[in-house]
């Protein structure tokens, strides 16, 4: 029969509402604990979302609860310090992107989940979208042919407004080594790192378009080229609307997507033949984007966010943890993430 495992929460943000609501309804986990520094906040979140109780100090939640698993939501300066002692308490940790500011922050932690032999899992959420795992599978298939570029592109307007653009109460993210970018950086990185097997050469134009002394940068032009498969992150504020794309291109087809808005558009070689192939991919992507119309309508009306695959995520997780198998998110899926990160901000692979 299997047992549940404790599960304990730091932090009450918008993303920790996301965790919540899956420990509240999970059945491989019973949330013994949500912690806060606001004991307000703590305990609104564990009357939500059934939690035994609320506390303001982990180290004692830790003591108290003794948790099997906690989700560390807090900002990633904290990641590190909170991680290392819910480690040696004994608890695996899922941690909020990005798991450390730097590499070396996480090649000393990870050194610490594996003295403690506890598992040590970063959020890579957007892995386990539809869309994405859809793109994967025509990859595996053979459909898109030999990957050859893959380009993941973000356009967010948080200078005209929002928790980034207030000069008043600036956000801690701008202190950060990319600023607020890296706030969003890792979803970009093990994107692009999921199709492209090495990074071989990267180059990197980071960008304060709109100037002043509140955002370090806020655009970023890289390339990362690894074997003979080209990759490109872009991260800007001044292209709307808003979006999340991923396009990758094989030798045979290419496959493109929008997170925030998901579609899934295949065109590729079709069997009628290469006269008639563009009028059926024609066909079947408006067929593709009108469904996508309706089903996205709906997710508005019910509210549904782009986090569906934090739920395929964390149920994978779990599962993992009770059976003694690998969680999804390797140590490779995450210290590639962060050397690559590392990369493109070194001062040698700047343009």
């Amino acid at each position: 029969m299997t047992t549940a495992l404790k599960a304990a929460v730091i932090g009450t943000g918008a993303i920790s509402k996301e965790h919540l609501s899956f420990l509240s309804k999970c059945d491989l986990a019973h949330l013994v604990g949500v912690c806060d520094i606001s004991l307000a906040a703590a305990q609104y979140a564990a009357r939500q979302f059934q939690a035994n109780t609320a506390y303001t100090d982990y180290r004692q939640m830790l003591e108290v609860a003794k948790p099997d698993v906690v989700h560390i939501l807090t900002p990633p300066n904290s990641h590190k310090a909170i991680a290392t002692d819910c480690l040696q308490a004994g608890a695996h940790v899922i941690c909020e992107k990005p798991i450390t500011l730097t590499y070396d922050e996480f090649k000393d932690l990870w050194s610490i989940a594996q003295s403690c032999d506890r598992h040590l899992i970063e959020d890579q959420n957007y892995r386990f979208n539809e869309p994405i795992l859809a793109i994967v599978q025509l990859i595996k298939d053979g459909i898109l042919g030999e990957v050859q570029e893959v380009e993941v592109r973000m356009a967010l307007d948080i200078r005209s407004g929002g928790r980034y653009s207030d000069e008043n109460l600036p956000s801690p993210m701008h202190q950060y080594p990319a600023g607020v970018i890296h706030d969003f950086l890792t979803h970009l990185c093990y994107l692009t790192l999921l199709f492209i097997p090495d990074c071989g050469r990267v180059s990197a134009a980071w960008s304060n378009h709109g100037g002043g002394d509140l955002f370090k940068y806020d655009d970023l032009d890289a390339l990362i080229i690894g074997g003979s498969t080209h990759g490109r992150i872009r991260f800007s504020t001044y292209t709307q609307p808003d979006c999340f794309t991923i396009t990758v291109r094989g030798s045979k087809g290419y496959a493109e997507t929008d997170l925030f808005q998901p579609y899934l558009r295949c065109v590729r070689p079709r069997s009628a033949g290469k006269q008639l192939s563009p009028l059926i991919n024609h066909f079947m992507s408006g067929y593709e984007l009108m469904g996508a119309s309706f089903r996205n309508f709906r997710r508005k009306i019910m509210q549904q966010s782009s986090y569906e695959g934090l739920y395929r995520l964390l149920d994978l997780t779990y599962e993992a943890l009770i059976n003694g198998t690998q969680p999804p998110i390797s140590f490779t899926d995450m210290e590639r993430t962060s050397r690559l990160i590392e990369a493109l901000l070194a001062e040698e692979n700047r343009l």
